[in-house]
């Protein structure tokens, strides 16, 4: 069997800090975003199914 050692081929890769952290934090208001806008959208389609449903008999 072959025994794995660190090195610079394989370890983790390094990437400057100043920009990884400011593209995650920019990914997850992405994601935050999508999310609360995709529940308000879902949220709305059931409010519209309910008041079309409520109104259909009268």
């Amino acid at each position: 069997m072959s025994e794995r050692k660190s090195g610079p081929k394989n370890g983790p890769k390094s990437e400057p800090k100043g920009d990884s952290e400011e593209w995650k934090a920019r990914g997850v208001f992405l994601r935050v975003f999508v999310y609360v806008f995709a529940t308000h959208l879902f949220a709305g389609f059931i409010w519209i199914l309910f008041y079309v449903g409520g109104h259909a008999g009268k």
